[in-house]
C-alpha cells in the first residue's frame, strides 16, 4: 500500500533490526533529520494509537490512484468484514506499542527496554514482535472491547531503536530523561511539519515560536535605510569597472538565486548562501573562480559601507547581474533597465544548514548547460523539474535558455549551446541559429553533444546539447522558440527576458509579496 517510510517488517519483509536502522536512518536522513530527531519521531509517533492488520491484506483494495470511479478518490477498501474498526487492515502490522496508546507518556520506551522479544505473526500474516512473559499490567485494553486485553508489539523497525549502535545509546537517553525526550519530539514534530513552509517570515498567527531554527533557513534582519537609487546607480559603476567579466556577474547571480525550490521556499539569493559551504564548493559553481569573484564584490562592500548606508553580499550579487544584463543589452543597441529590489541581508555559516542544504546542489541544470558526467541522459527531465521549481511557465523557461545561452553564461566557460557570432550581448540569436532550416543538426562524436553542419558547405557551425535541441524538437518548445526566433522580436524577447530574470532573482523575497 505504498508504506510511507520505510518497510516494518524490515528490509524486504526481512526482520533484521540492525539492516532495519540503515533504511530508517536513510529515509529519515531524506526529510533532514539527524538521528536524535528519528528516535523522537518514531517513539514518539508510537506512543499513540496503534498498527492494523485484521484479516487478510489481499482483501484491501487498490491505491487512490488504481481504485474505481466509484470510490471517489478514497481507495484501499477494505472486504474483509465490516472493513472498519475491528476489522480494520492498513499495514497488517496488529496492536498497539505500549500501555495507554491514547496518553503521552515514557511507556513506549518502557516496554521497549523492559522485555525480551521474539518473532511472531499477526493475524494478517505480516512479521513483527511480542515481548516475552509479559506482565498483566502490560496488557492493553482492545481498541473496541474494552473486556479483551493483548500484549504490546514492536515492529522491526522499532526494535531497531534498541539493536541499531547509534539509536540505542539515543533511545536509552530518552528513556531516563523523558523531558529531553518530549522537547526533542515537540521540535521534531514541529520541524516535520512545517518544513515546507519555507523560512519564518511566511508564517502566520499568534503561535510562531520566537526561536530561530537552522533548518528555516533564517537570515538577519534588514538594519537601516535602503539603497537609494542613487546609491544603486554608484555600486553599478563600480561593479562593472571591477574586472568581473559580464558573463561572471550574470553567471553568480544566476548561481545565487536559482537555488530556490518553490517545494519547501528554500533557497534563493536572500542571505547570500553562495559564499558559504556547502554552496561556494559546489562543482556547477566553479569554487576557484567563484572565490575570486566573491573577493572582488567584497572589496566594492568594504569601500562602500564605510558610508552610512550599508550594502549585503546578497544585493551586490544580484545587483551584479542587473547591472551586466544592461550592459550587454546596450552592447546590442538596447537600453533597458533591469529591475532590482534591495534589502537582502547575508546569513552566517552558523545560519546555515549544511548538511540539508547540500540536497539542494544541482546535478544538472539545463540553464548552464550543465550535467553531473554519470547523469547524461537525464538532461531533459532534470530541465523541466528545475524550471518548475523556479515556478516558471514554458515561455519563461524558454526565453531565460536562450539568454543565458547568448550571453554565454554556459558551466566551465564552454561553447556549447552558444549559437552566436557575438556571446555577451543579449540577443535572440540562439532561436535564430537553433532554427535555421539551412542547418543540419547530427549527434557529435562525444557523448550527449550534436553539432550544427551548414547543409549546403557540409561544415560545421555550432555546437550544442540535449536540452539544446530540445527547444526545436518538442512541440510546445517549439513553438515558443519560433516566436522569439522571428527578425521583428527582439524587443519582445529582451522584454520577456528582463521579466523571468526579475522573477527568479526576487523568488525568495517574501517580504515582497512573491
Amino acid at each position: 500500500m505504498g508504506l510511507i517510510y520505510v518497510n516494518p517488517e524490515g528490509p524486504n519483509g526481512k526482520p533484521d533490526p540492525i539492516a532495519s536502522g540503515v533504511d530508517v536512518r536513510e529515509t529519515f536522513k531524506r526529510m533532514s533529520m539527524n538521528d536524535e530527531e528519528t528516535v523522537a519521531l518514531v517513539a514518539g509517533g508510537h506512543t499513540f494509537g496503534k498498527a492494523h492488520g485484521a484479516g487478510d491484506p489481499k482483501l484491501v483494495g487498490p491505491e487512490p490512484e488504481a481504485a474505481p470511479s466509484v470510490q471517489m478518490g478514497l481507495g484501499w477498501k477494505n472486504s474483509f468484514g465490516t472493513g472498519k474498526g475491528a476489522h480494520t487492515t492498513t499495514s497488517g502490522i496488529e496492536g498497539a506499542w505500549k500501555p495507554n496508546p491514547t496518553k503521552w507518556d515514557n511507556g513506549y520506551f518502557d516496554m521497549l527496554f523492559k522485555y525480551e522479544w521474539e518473532l511472531t505473526t499477526s493475524t494478517a500474516g505480516a512479521k513483527q514482535c511480542r515481548p516475552v512473559n509479559v506482565e498483566d499490567k502490560d496488557l492493553i485494553p482492545d481498541a473496541h472491547n474494552p473486556s479483551v486485553k493483548h500484549p504490546p508489539m514492536m515492529t522491526t523497525a522499532d526494535m531497531s531503536l534498541r539493536f541499531d549502535p547509534i539509536y540505542e545509546p539515543i533511545s536509552r537517553h530518552f528513556h531516563k530523561n523523558p523531558s529531553a525526550f518530549a522537547d526533542a519530539f515537540a521540535r521534531a514534530w514541529f520541524k516535520l511539519t512545517h518544513r515546507d513552509l519555507g523560512p519564518k517570515a511566511r508564517y502566520l498567527g499568534p503561535e510562531v515560536p520566537k526561536e530561530d531554527l537552522v533548518w528555516q533557513d533564517p537570515v538577519p534582519a534588514y538594519q537601516g535605510p535602503l539603497l537609494s537609487q542613487k546609491e544603486v546607480d554608484l555600486l553599478k559603476v563600480q561593479i562593472l569597472k571591477s574586472g568581473i567579466t559580464l558573463q561572471d556577474l550574470i553567471g553568480t547571480a544566476w548561481s545565487s538565486a536559482s537555488t530556490f525550490r518553490g517545494s519547501d521556499k528554500r533557497g534563493g539569493a536572500n542571505g547570500a548562501r553562495i559564499r558559504l559551504a556547502p554552496q561556494k564548493d559546489w562543482v556547477i559553481n566553479q569554487p576557484a573562480n567563484l572565490k575570486k569573484i566573491l573577493a572582488s564584490y567584497e572589496a566594492i562592500q568594504k569601500q562602500f559601507n564605510q558610508g552610512s548606508t550599508k550594502v549585503s553580499m546578497a544585493d551586490l550579487i544580484v545587483l551584479g547581474g542587473c547591472a551586466a544584463l544592461e550592459e550587454s543589452a546596450s552592447l546590442g543597441g538596447h537600453k533597458i533597465i533591469v529591475p532590482f529590489s534591495p534589502g537582502r541581508t547575508d546569513a552566517t555559516q552558523d545560519q546555515t544548514d549544511v548538511e540539508s542544504f547540500s540536497l539542494l546542489e544541482p546535478l544538472a541544470d539545463g540553464f548552464r548547460n550543465y550535467v553531473r558526467p554519470d547523469l547524461q541522459g537525464q538532461e531533459s527531465a532534470r530541465l523541466i523539474d528545475r524550471a518548475q521549481l523556479l515556478k516558471l511557465s514554458a515561455p519563461e523557461m524558454t526565453v531565460l535558455i536562450g539568454g543565458l545561452r547568448s550571453l554565454g553564461v554556459c558551466f566551465g566557460n564552454s561553447k556549447l549551446g552558444i549559437l552566436t557570432s557575438k556571446p555577451g550581448v543579449l540577443s535572440n540569436d540562439f532561436f535564430v541559429n537553433l532554427l535555421d532550416m539551412k542547418t543540419d543538426w547530427q549527434p557529435s562524436s562525444v557523448k550527449g553533444e550534436f553539432v550544427g553542419v551548414d547543409r549546403a558547405s557540409n561544415t560545421k557551425k555550432w555546437t550544442a546539447s540535449q536540452v539544446d535541441l530540445e527547444f526545436g524538437s518538442n512541440s510546445v518548445l517549439r513553438a515558443v522558440s519560433e516566436v522569439y526566433a522571428q527578425d521583428d522580436c527582439q524587443e519582445k524577447f529582451i522584454k520577456d527576458f528582463v521579466f523571468a530574470w526579475d522573477k527568479v532573482m526576487n523568488l525568495d523575497r517574501f517580504d515582497l509579496g512573491y
